[in-house]
């Protein structure tokens, strides 16, 4: 199971590839030896995530896969329709899926999301416009959302509700 590791703005990305496919982008606050990509893949990886932190990348091209239950395909797929540099809620992410009562079911779902920043869990917020809940630490859903808020040059994270 190839690994590589880099360095974002936001910590070491470590990603993980099985199978002819990327099973996991997490950033990590610990500190790792960065490891170059060992495959082509890999390395696809590492330089479209680079292009995002750039800002000249606004949506991921590489073969994903994660392991879970249809629910969690579910929800997961719905995040990859939250156009970049834009915010939806729990609960409208819950109406979109006809499913106005799995508020918290699929806020657990996209806790378990394990391809950060490529699937964009962290453009859900909650119905007060708070930034709950993010694996990877609240101060690092706040720069993503700040940073794609930039690179669309509205300033400020843009609520659609």
């Amino acid at each position: 199971m190839p690994v590589a590791y880099f360095r974002t703005p936001v910590g070491i990305a470590r990603i993980i590839q099985e199978d002819g496919f990327i099973t996991s982008v997490s950033i990590r606050d610990e500190e790792y030896e960065i490891e170059p990509a060992s495959t082509r893949l890999l390395q696809t990886v590492i330089d479209q995530l680079n292009e995002y932190f750039a800002g000249t990348r606004k949506e991921f091209t590489f073969p994903i896969k994660q392991a879970g239950s249809d629910f969690q395909q579910q929800v997961w797929e719905g995040l990859l329709s939250i156009p970049y540099g834009k915010t939806i809620t729990y609960a409208q992410q819950s109406n979109q899926m006809n499913n106005p009562l799995a508020i918290r079911a699929i806020a657990s779902a996209n806790g378990r999301n394990s391809l950060w920043v490529v699937v964009p869990c962290h453009r859900v917020i909650g119905s007060d416009g708070s930034l709950t809940g993010y694996a990877g630490g609240v101060w690092r859903k706040k720069w993503l959302l700040e940073h794609e808020a930039r690179v669309l040059g509205v300033g400020q994270t843009k609520l659609d509700f």
